[in-house]
């Protein structure tokens, strides 16, 4: 197999998600002006309780609730630290500078679907199994998904949704790409990708919250929360066993 095809099969479900993006943020900000409000508020309604199911689902996998819970904690305190959400507001501003006219809402649509459509543990399962054995099968489940979604924000939010495929590129590609390097410390600490999922599925609770306007989380700050988790299992793990 060739350089090329190599890295072709490694991120082709990212390429895929990217595609289904671009498609259905186009679509949504094309009739997004000839909604009536309440279609926009129903939308957000609709992505806003399907968010919480699903994260709902994948916090309940989880294997120990005080590891997801360690892993919050200590994620928002370094998240605060660092104040990743204040940098991606800032860089979606940025953006807004440069190619949006005053007014217009490409920051929030830029910030906000690059969150739902990365914190999710698809995001991480799919593009490992992408980068590791060519293994679609996540990927496309999350393209429709993030799909229909940025149908929903560009809608709502506008031309902003379409800047959130850089983040899905660069995200996702880099996960698939360094697979094969993180394979054995994934594979001698199996728990850990349950917990991550839980964890990540805390985080979208978190957004689905956020869409539905009950409350205003710093859910980008919480983002470090997904290292956390794997570590802390791993940690937990190979502690000498009269300190467990």
């Amino acid at each position: 197999m060739s350089l090329f095809s190599s890295f072709f099969f490694s991120v082709n479900g990212t390429l895929l998600n990217a595609l289904t993006v671009l498609i259905g943020g186009t679509l949504g900000a094309l009739v997004g002006d000839r909604l009536p409000a309440r279609i926009h508020e129903a939308l957000f309604g609709v992505l806003g309780l399907f968010t919480l199911l699903i994260g709902l689902l994948d916090a309940l996998t989880t294997k120990n609730a005080l590891i997801v819970l360690g892993a919050l904690l200590i994620g928002v305190l370094i998240g605060e630290a660092l104040d990743i959400e204040r940098g991606l507001e800032a860089l979606g501003a940025w953006a807004q500078r440069r190619l949006a006219r005053p007014g217009s809402t490409m920051s929030e649509a830029f910030v906000t679907s690059s969150l739902v459509f990365c914190v999710g543990p698809l995001s991480i399962l799919g593009a490992l199994d992408n980068g590791l054995s060519g293994d679609t099968t996540k990927m496309v489940i999350k393209a429709t998904l993030d799909g229909f979604a940025a149908l929903a924000f560009g809608a709502t939010l506008g031309w902003g949704v379409l800047l959130s495929i850089v983040t899905i590129l660069v995200y996702q590609g880099s996960i698939s790409l360094l697979a094969r390097t993180i394979a054995p410390a994934l594979n001698a600490t199996p728990d850990a990708l349950a917990e991550l999922t839980a964890t990540g599925g805390l985080i979208l609770v978190a957004i689905g919250l956020k869409l539905l306007k009950i409350r205003d989380l710093r859910v980008a700050n919480w983002l470090p929360a997904l290292v956390i988790a794997p570590l802390l299992v791993a940690a937990i793990t190979y502690l000498p066993p009269l300190l467990r």
